[in-house]
Protein backbone atom coordinates (compact mmCIF):
# COMPACT_ATOMS: atom_id res chain seq x y z
CA UNK A 1 0.00 0.00 0.00
CA UNK A 2 1.15 3.54 -0.76
CA UNK A 3 -0.71 5.43 1.93
CA UNK A 4 0.67 8.93 2.55
CA UNK A 5 3.79 8.39 0.47
CA UNK A 6 3.89 12.07 -0.46
CA UNK A 7 5.85 11.84 -3.74
CA UNK A 8 4.88 11.01 -7.28
CA UNK A 9 7.07 8.54 -9.11
CA UNK A 10 6.90 10.48 -12.41
CA UNK A 11 7.59 7.18 -14.20
CA UNK A 12 11.31 7.50 -13.37
CA UNK A 13 13.83 5.66 -11.23
CA UNK A 14 14.58 7.38 -7.94
CA UNK A 15 18.00 8.80 -8.89
CA UNK A 16 16.68 10.20 -12.18
CA UNK A 17 13.61 11.64 -10.47
CA UNK A 18 15.75 13.31 -7.79
CA UNK A 19 18.05 14.83 -10.42
CA UNK A 20 15.11 16.04 -12.53
CA UNK A 21 13.42 17.78 -9.61
CA UNK A 22 16.69 19.34 -8.44
CA UNK A 23 17.49 20.65 -11.93
CA UNK A 24 14.01 22.09 -12.32
CA UNK A 25 14.23 23.79 -8.92
CA UNK A 26 17.58 25.31 -9.94
CA UNK A 27 15.99 26.63 -13.14
CA UNK A 28 13.04 27.96 -11.14
CA UNK A 29 15.29 29.78 -8.66
CA UNK A 30 17.51 31.27 -11.36
CA UNK A 31 14.75 32.40 -13.75
CA UNK A 32 11.82 33.04 -11.42
CA UNK A 33 9.40 30.83 -13.34
CA UNK A 34 9.11 27.30 -14.67
CA UNK A 35 6.81 25.97 -17.41
CA UNK A 36 6.37 22.21 -17.60
CA UNK A 37 3.72 19.55 -17.00
CA UNK A 38 1.36 20.01 -14.09
CA UNK A 39 2.62 16.92 -12.22
CA UNK A 40 6.24 18.08 -12.48
CA UNK A 41 5.26 21.57 -11.34
CA UNK A 42 3.58 20.16 -8.23
CA UNK A 43 6.69 18.16 -7.29
CA UNK A 44 8.98 21.13 -7.91
CA UNK A 45 6.72 23.32 -5.78
CA UNK A 46 7.03 20.94 -2.79
CA UNK A 47 10.82 20.94 -3.06
CA UNK A 48 11.15 24.70 -3.64
CA UNK A 49 8.91 25.61 -0.72
CA UNK A 50 10.95 23.39 1.59
CA UNK A 51 14.11 25.18 0.46
CA UNK A 52 12.61 28.62 1.05
CA UNK A 53 11.43 27.58 4.51
CA UNK A 54 14.97 26.48 5.34
CA UNK A 55 16.54 29.62 3.84
CA UNK A 56 14.27 32.22 5.40
CA UNK A 57 15.83 31.83 8.87
CA UNK A 58 18.83 33.69 7.46
CA UNK A 59 22.33 32.99 6.26
CA UNK A 60 23.31 30.83 9.24
CA UNK A 61 25.61 27.85 8.96
CA UNK A 62 23.04 25.14 9.67
CA UNK A 63 20.46 26.51 7.22
CA UNK A 64 23.14 26.84 4.53
CA UNK A 65 24.30 23.27 5.18
CA UNK A 66 20.76 21.84 4.99
CA UNK A 67 20.02 23.70 1.75
CA UNK A 68 23.34 22.58 0.25
CA UNK A 69 22.44 19.00 1.13
CA UNK A 70 19.17 19.26 -0.78
CA UNK A 71 20.60 21.24 -3.72
CA UNK A 72 24.27 20.22 -3.92
CA UNK A 73 25.42 21.13 -7.40
CA UNK A 74 24.64 24.78 -8.09
CA UNK A 75 26.04 27.28 -5.60
CA UNK A 76 24.80 30.30 -7.57
CA UNK A 77 21.21 29.16 -7.08
CA UNK A 78 21.76 28.83 -3.32
CA UNK A 79 23.27 32.32 -3.14
CA UNK A 80 20.25 33.75 -4.96
CA UNK A 81 17.90 31.76 -2.71
CA UNK A 82 19.49 33.07 0.49
CA UNK A 83 20.11 36.68 -0.61
CA UNK A 84 17.15 37.56 -2.85
CA UNK A 85 14.26 35.11 -2.60
CA UNK A 86 14.05 34.02 1.06
CA UNK A 87 14.23 37.53 2.61
CA UNK A 88 11.01 38.47 0.77
CA UNK A 89 9.10 35.73 2.60
CA UNK A 90 10.27 36.09 6.21
CA UNK A 91 6.83 37.22 7.41
CA UNK A 92 4.91 34.74 5.24
CA UNK A 93 4.06 31.39 6.91
CA UNK A 94 4.06 29.41 3.64
CA UNK A 95 2.68 29.41 0.12
CA UNK A 96 5.59 31.09 -1.62
CA UNK A 97 4.63 29.94 -5.13
CA UNK A 98 1.61 29.91 -7.41
CA UNK A 99 0.63 27.51 -10.18
CA UNK A 100 -1.01 28.91 -13.31
CA UNK A 101 -2.61 26.30 -15.60
CA UNK A 102 -1.82 26.86 -19.29
CA UNK A 103 -4.02 24.25 -20.95
CA UNK A 104 -2.89 21.15 -22.79
CA UNK A 105 0.15 20.48 -24.96
CA UNK A 106 -0.76 19.82 -28.60
CA UNK A 107 1.52 16.83 -29.15
CA UNK A 108 0.47 14.55 -26.30
CA UNK A 109 -2.31 16.52 -24.55
CA UNK A 110 -0.39 16.69 -21.29
CA UNK A 111 -1.55 19.41 -18.90
CA UNK A 112 0.93 22.29 -18.89
CA UNK A 113 1.34 24.71 -15.99
CA UNK A 114 3.59 27.59 -14.99
CA UNK A 115 5.15 27.92 -11.55
CA UNK A 116 6.14 31.36 -10.28
CA UNK A 117 6.94 33.15 -7.03
CA UNK A 118 4.09 34.96 -5.29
Amino acid sequence: MRHQSGKKKLNLKSAHRKALVRNQVIHFIENGHLTTTKVHVKEVRKFAEKLVTIAKVGNVFNARRRAKQLLPYKDEALVKLFKEIAPKYTERPGGYTRIIPLGRRASDTAEIARLEWV
